[in-house]
């Protein structure tokens, strides 16, 4: 195994599998610290998914430093820390005091922060970061109810969550080539982590060319693009994988449950319903009141017909999410939900639901936790960022979790296409 991935929520752990699958590294996903039996002899990547984004920031070092320890232990000669292409974070972390536990563990110097993903619509100029050709700061992402995102200057960010010297690599030397990007990150002996620019895809194969030797690499999915050929061509690994186009998943009715509220997730929701998808919103506040509870939902789950998918769901406006924060707690909002759809997703296997598209990073990992799924082969992609995944083990279902942020607005109706 060459590569061993950290990531800070399920669905950025299951986008980066994706893009490595996609790139040719026979890649796996384990949910939390992989299972003892796990076998990595033929793996070239393994990508640990964690719950740590909005966690405390000494709780996520914690949790971060026990995955980078377990993927040394099982032979990983490189770490990557991959978090949102957003930058999802406050000014108390995480990004900053992870990253700098990391590179501790991986023998110091220095490293790169890239969240860039083109194909969704991040892209960095002169350390300012952009989605879909709007400043982060005056995107959705500004109202984003556990890390709005305020500043879009990811060096002005970054510097706020760490000690270390933060430095940017701009757009022209990382358009100028590999070489140029080398050049400056061996020269410049003041920074230690270096914000770095990228419009297009060919500037991350570049990214990847130049710093594929480093021990430790930060960002989101794309900035692994052109890791895999790298290695290829360093002889660290000997092939490159084709990816499928459709993946076999076991029979069975289908469901779909989403519990973003992100300006994507609300958009796949309206358009799901409008395509005449049977429908159940759930509510913060009746949930914590007692009026909305498993037993009530997975009634309902009993009286929809077999033949389609049914769609449970808790997105709203931020005007409205606000308001249950108000009340609630800004993180008890979301964790009442997080365990009423974690508790229905139990349930379903049972009633022979082996097909799950789930909506969130925190949705994910609350319905992959209550399912009890401990690790995911990575099938096709659906949209940039969003593959469907299955579980190695029991139970035996096909899962596509997505981040609440990604994805086109028909991709509730779409999806099942990729399965046979």
């Amino acid at each position: 195994m060459i590569l061993g991935c950290i990531a800070d929520d399920l669905t950025g752990a299951t986008d980066l599998a994706l893009m490595l699958t996609r790139e040719g590294m026979r890649t796996v996903q384990s949910a939390g610290l992989p299972p003892d039996d796990l076998d990595v002899n033929n793996v070239d990547a393994l990508v640990i998914a964690l719950k740590s984004r909005t966690i405390p920031a000494a709780d996520a070092v914690k949790q971060s430093l026990d995955a980078a320890e377990v993927l040394q232990r099982l032979g990983a000669q490189r770490l990557l820390f991959k978090y949102c292409s957003t930058f999802d974070s406050t000014d108390d972390g995480n990004i900053g005091p992870v990253t700098e536990a990391l590179l501790g563990v991986t023998g110091g110097g220095v490293t790169i922060a890239c969240p860039v993903f083109p194909q969704a619509g991040r892209t960095l100029f002169m350390g300012n970061l952009f989605v879909n050709g709007i400043p982060l700061s005056e995107s959705p992402m500004k109202d984003h109810p556990l890390t709005p995102m305020r500043d879009s200057n990811l060096v002005r960010v970054l510097q706020r969550q760490t000690k270390l010297k933060v430095g940017l690599i701009h757009y022209a030397t990382v358009d100028a080539g590999a070489d140029a990007l080398r050049k400056v990150l061996e020269s410049d002996r003041e920074h230690r982590i270096f914000i770095v620019d990228a419009v297009k895809d060919d500037h991350l194969r570049s990214i990847g060319a130049a710093l594929s030797h480093l021990p430790l690499i930060t960002g989101g999915s794309g900035v692994a693009m052109g890791l895999p050929q790298a290695y290829l061509a360093a002889g660290l690994i000997d092939q490159l994988t084709p990816a499928a186009e459709r993946m076999a998943a076991p029979q069975g009715c289908r469901a779909i449950l989403a519990g973003s509220c992100s300006a994507a997730t609300r958009g796949q929701v309206r358009a799901a319903i409008a395509a005449g998808i049977p429908s159940f919103r759930i509510d913060p506040l009746e949930i914590a009141d007692g009026v909305q509870n498993p037993s009530q939902l997975l009634q309902w789950v009993d009286r929809q017909p077999a033949d389609k998918p049914f769609l449970i769901y808790s997105s709203d406006e931020p005007d409205a999410v606000r308001v249950a924060q108000e009340r609630l707690g800004r993180d008890k909002a979301g964790i009442v939900v997080e365990h009423l759809l974690g508790a229905v997703a139990a349930a379903l296997p049972a009633r022979g639901f082996t097909r799950l598209i789930v909506a969130g990073g925190e949705t994910s990992g609350a319905v992959v936790q209550a399912l009890g799924v401990k690790a995911l082969t990575i099938g096709p992609e659906i949209d940039p960022g969003v593959p469907w995944t299955r579980s190695t083990s029991k139970p035996d279902v096909a899962l596509a979790l997505k981040s609440g942020n990604f994805g086109s607005e028909d991709f509730f109706l779409k999806a099942w296409d990729r399965l046979s």
